[in-house]
Parts: structure tokens; sequence; C-alpha cells
């Protein structure tokens, strides 16, 4: 699960559950709570390696597909029942995934986002369970109103001041009340709670990417300017990606020679989105491309192979003190301008510079 004294809680298991225990609670919380836990350190590595292992089975075997968190998936099904029954099809790719991986799978099946997501919740730990077209509100109904994803423990107990504790309560609420309610929300709870949500699967969650890239002036050999200059991109770059609340997985450094000579070098990593991991893989992409001695003209820096943010940064760094820190510059940054804070290394050396952000 972590750390001691400052960590916090990867994952858990549904024993450990039974005491109130989740994910990002701090570990001494945990520990206070159920103190004759097993805990165990998490490897981030293994975090990432699993999750490109699940993606690579699933992409190989359907045709849409979102890739919504570091561990969820969504799968688009439609039309496949012309070649395939689709619970098969389902249950017979879940049961692939267990195999090749070992991972525990739980699976839901229904005709909207937010119900297979509910589903899949219900068919914890390592199941399957479908909800057939038609037999939604059958579902839905008997659930209580925190089953919703989206449902804080705030917005639980302001229904439940007012009589609603199950979803078959909302569905009977009229909208107007549920508006007065839960505000703007009150609405989308009346929609789920009639078995009415999203079908449609975002597939540009991996292909989108960010950069930036910077053309001297004159061209450079100094290896530490070049590398207070990958700082200042990587740093840049960084910023825009928590802005955006992704996780990268994959990081390109781009090298232009004096001579137009281009030659770009990109390799995977753990998911995150700090400042230090990030310009440490950079300078390494970049010390095994530079052919030393040679003028280089331009640098660039790109992130791609995007996950959500969530709340799952946990799961890949132990410090959440320093994820805080950065999130305290990018504050800085939104309200005085993103130059108002840099480190010390991009502002030792200066250079007349004609930016280009891809």
């Amino acid at each position: 699960m972590g750390g001691y004294e400052r960590g916090v809680v990867a994952a858990c298991s549904y024993e450990a559950r039974k005491y109130g225990i989740h994910s990002a609670m701090p570990m001494k919380r945990a520990l206070q709570l159920c103190p004759h836990a097993i805990v165990t350190s998490s490897s981030r590595g293994d975090y990432s390696k699993y999750s490109r292992w699940v993606t690579e089975i699933i992409a190989s075997k359907v045709p849409k597909f979102e890739k919504a968190s570091i561990d969820e998936f969504y799968i688009d099904l439609t039309g496949m029942d012309k070649f395939f029954g689709v619970s098969s099809y389902a249950k017979e790719l879940r049961e692939l995934i267990i195999k090749e991986t070992g991972l525990p799978i739980s699976c839901g099946l229904s005709s909207a986002k937010f119900i297979s997501k509910m589903a899949t919740n219900e068919a914890k730990p390592n199941g399957f369970l479908e909800i057939p077209h038609g037999k939604e509100k059958e579902f839905l109904w008997p659930l209580g109103i925190e089953k919703i994803n989206g449902v804080g423990k705030q917005t639980e107990q302001q229904l439940k001041n007012f009589g609603i504790y199950t979803i078959e309560d909302i569905a009977k609420t009229p909208i107007e009340l549920m508006e007065r309610y839960a505000g703007k929300w009150g609405e989308a709870l009346w929609r789920k709670s009639q078995g009415i949500g999203s079908v449609e699967i975002d597939t540009e969650w991996e292909q989108k990417s960010m950069s930036h890239e910077n053309t001297f002036d004159k061209d450079h050999t100094d290896i530490k300017f070049l590398h207070s200059e990958l700082v200042r991109l990587t740093e840049k770059t960084a910023y825009s990606l928590r802005e955006d609340e992704k996780l990268t997985g994959c990081i390109t450094v781009k090298i232009r020679y004096s001579d137009f000579e281009t030659t770009s070098r990109q390799e995977t990593v753990d998911y995150t989105a700090l400042d230090d991991v990030l310009i440490a893989k950079v300078k390494d992409l970049f010390n095994k491309s530079y052919q030393k001695g040679r003028p280089v003209r331009l640098l660039g820096v790109r992130f791609s192979q995007f996950i959500p943010f969530t709340m799952q940064m946990s799961l890949f760094e132990n410090n959440v003190e320093k994820l805080n820190l950065y999130k305290a510059v990018d504050d800085i940054k939104d309200r005085y301008g993103t130059k108002s804070v840099a480190k010390a290394i991009t502002i030792a050396f200066s250079d007349k510079k004609k930016n280009k952000n891809v």
C-alpha cells in the first residue's frame, strides 16, 4: 500500500476496505483503522507495464476502445453482434486478458458507459455482470444513490436530507425538484436514474500529444546551455500536462543540427506528470542521441500516450509533498504568468529565442 508516515494507499484488498480503507488515504490513517494491515511497497513500473499489456490485448481484439485510466477501459462492441454474440465475445476477451496477464479482471456490459461502470463495480472482485437492454432500471433502481459515479459524500447527504436514498427515489422525483435539490447536477442524476447515458467512446486518448520546441538565433554546442534549454522546455510542457490533468507515458526529444539534419528519440516511461522525473528522462534521451561537438540549431520535447490524471498519481509517485509543490508552483504561474517561476538552471543562461509551440 505504499510508505508509512507520509505515504498514501495506492491500492488495497477487499478485506482492508471493510475497515474503511480506500485508495489515496494517508497511510497513517489507514493503519489507525486497521493496525494489523499488511503494508507492502508499490512498484510503479509494474502498474505501467501491466496497463500497456492489457491495452495491447484490447487493441488487437476490438474495433473501438477508450482508456479511461491506468486500469479502466470502455469498449464499443456495436455491430459485432452480426458476427459474434456480444456477451460471449466480452466474456472471452475478459478470460483472454486474465489468462495472458494473470490479473483479476472485472467487467460490466450494458447499453451506456455509466451503467457499465456501475455493473463493473458490482461485479468486483474478478466478476462479469451483464445488464441486458431494457433491464437498466431493474438493475439501477434498487441501488443506493452513492453507487452513482460522481456522487460524493456531500451530495449523498444533501439528497438524503430530502428523503432520496435510492436511484429509484431519484427516478420518481420530478426533474424540477432534482434541480432544486442538486443544482445543475440534478438533471444529470435524473437522466441516469432512467438509464439514459453516453455511449460515445473517446478514441483519441492516446493519439494526442503536446510539445514545445525552440529554434536558436545561433547554433550551440555548450552542453550546459543545451541541458538548461531542455529543462525549460520540459518544465513548460509538464505545466501544460498538469493543466490538462493528464499523465504521460511516452517522451520524445528532438534535435536539429546546424545542417538541418534532424533526429528524434523516444522511450516509454512509467506514467507521470512530475518535473524531476520528466527532466531526468529528457536529459537521458538527449545524452543518448546527441553527437558531441555538433552545433545544435533546435531542441524539442514532446509528451504522448496520455491517460487521465484522476487520482492515479498516488499509484506512481510516493512523494505526495512533491506533487503538491508542483501544483503550488502551477497556481503561481496561473496567477502571475508562466514566466513568474523558473528553475535556476534556466535563468543562468540567456539567449534570444524564437519559440515554436506545436
